[in-house]
């Protein structure tokens, strides 16, 4: 499974593992956070910006600031999920995106995320780094 990004939105394939579920073979509703952190993640990546050396390089970190999510129906075991991420918004020190958790066409959960950049040194919010800006200047 590998990530396609078409412009606006970034796709990261994912598929449910047993440790991903609970006691009835769905997932665990904490672990639809832990889907939607692989796909920001990747999403930097995809645009040549490792996490680890966005802090080693310029002593910073992305924090998520605030989740607001709807789950609409359950992943199970097994599945083949398609995890989206699109910047709707950026700003001097953070970004909101709106992300979604497909199986197929049929969207299972959506959330929008505030992301804000933070200074290693005083965990305060610091400006995004300029050559991240322009991923972020035509958001889908």
């Amino acid at each position: 499974m590998t990530a396609t990004d078409t412009g606006a939105t970034f796709r990261l394939p994912v598929r449910v593992y047993y440790e991903d579920t609970d006691a009835a073979g769905v997932v665990y509703y904490a672990n639809y956070l832990r889907f939607l952190e692989r796909a920001r993640s990747e999403w930097l990546s995809e645009r040549g910006f490792e996490v680890a050396a966005l802090e080693r390089g310029h002593g910073i970190a992305f924090a998520v600031r605030r989740v607001e999510i709807d789950f609409l129906r359950p992943a199970r075991l097994g599945d083949r999920l398609q995890v989206t991420f699109a910047v709707t918004e950026g700003h001097r020190s953070r970004l909101v995106a709106r992300q979604e958790i497909f199986r197929g066409d049929e969207l299972l959960t959506a959330a929008q995320v505030t992301v804000v950049c933070l200074d290693q040194a005083n965990w305060k919010p610091v400006r995004i780094p300029a050559e991240l800006l322009p991923h972020m200047e035509n958001p889908g």
